[in-house]
C-alpha cells in the first residue's frame, strides 16, 4: 500500500524516519525466506544501516536481495508499527558511505568487544548494508493485517536441567528422577 498524496507520502516517511531512530531492532522479512529476521540497526543520513555475517548477528541473504521489507515496533509499547520496503545496498569498505556510517554504527553497538578494531573485523568477516527506504509503506497503523505472525521457535540443540535446584525454607516434593545416565 503506498501513499495517496505527497501530504500523505511525506507524512509517512516522516513516520518511518521517526520510529527507525527511537528503535535499536527491527526485522527483515527477506524474499523466500520463512520468517522475518530481528536485526539491531542504526539509523544514519535517511537509511537504516545493518552489520550482518561473521561473528555479528545473522542475516543470511541479505547482501544477495535487492529489497526487503522492514518490521518496525514502537520503542515504548513494543506494539508492531509499520512495514516499509528497503533498496538494500552492500556499503563496501573504504568509500565515503563506509567511512561516514562506520563510526556511527560502532558507537551505536551495544557490548561491543573490540570497540578499537570493530571497523577493521567488520571490513574482513561482515557486511554492512544500507536499507533506504523506497516510499513504499506496507502496513501502517489503521492499516494492519489480521494475520499474528506467530512462527515456532527454531531448533535447538539447547536443553533443560532436569532437576531443579533445591530451595531452603520450602518443602520438598519428590520428583521422579528422569535422568537417564
Amino acid at each position: 500500500m503506498g501513499a495517496d498524496g505527497p501530504d500523505e507520502q511525506r507524512l509517512l516517511a516522516a513516520l518511518v524516519e521517526e520510529l527507525m531512530k527511537k528503535s535499536d531492532l527491527c526485522w527483515l522479512r527477506l524474499p523466500g525466506a520463512d520468517r522475518d529476521r530481528v536485526v539491531w540497526h542504526i539509523w544514519h543520513e535517511g537509511a537504516a544501516y545493518v552489520v550482518s555475517g561473521g561473528s555479528e548477528q545473522p542475516a543470511p541473504g541479505l547482501e544477495s536481495v535487492d529489497s526487503v521489507t522492514v518490521v518496525v515496533r514502537a520503542k515504548d509499547s513494543r506494539q508492531r508499527m509499520l512495514a516499509w520496503r528497503a533498496e538494500v545496498s552492500t556499503v563496501l569498505p573504504g568509500t565515503p558511505e563506509w567511512d561516514s556510517a562506520v563510526p556511527a554504527l560502532v558507537s551505536g553497538r551495544l557490548n561491543l568487544r573490540d570497540l578499537d578494531t570493530a571497523a577493521q573485523r567488520w571490513a574482513e568477516e561482515c557486511t554492512v548494508s544500507r536499507l533506504t527506504p523506497s516510499g513504499v509503506v506496507e502496513e501502517q497503523p489503521g492499516a494492519m493485517p489480521d494475520a499474528d505472525h506467530a512462527a515456532p521457535p527454531l531448533p535447538t540443540p539447547a536443553t533443560t536441567r532436569l532437576r531443579l535446584p533445591r530451595v531452603l525454607h520450602r518443602r520438598q516434593t519428590r520428583r521422579p528422577n528422569l535422568r537417564s545416565d
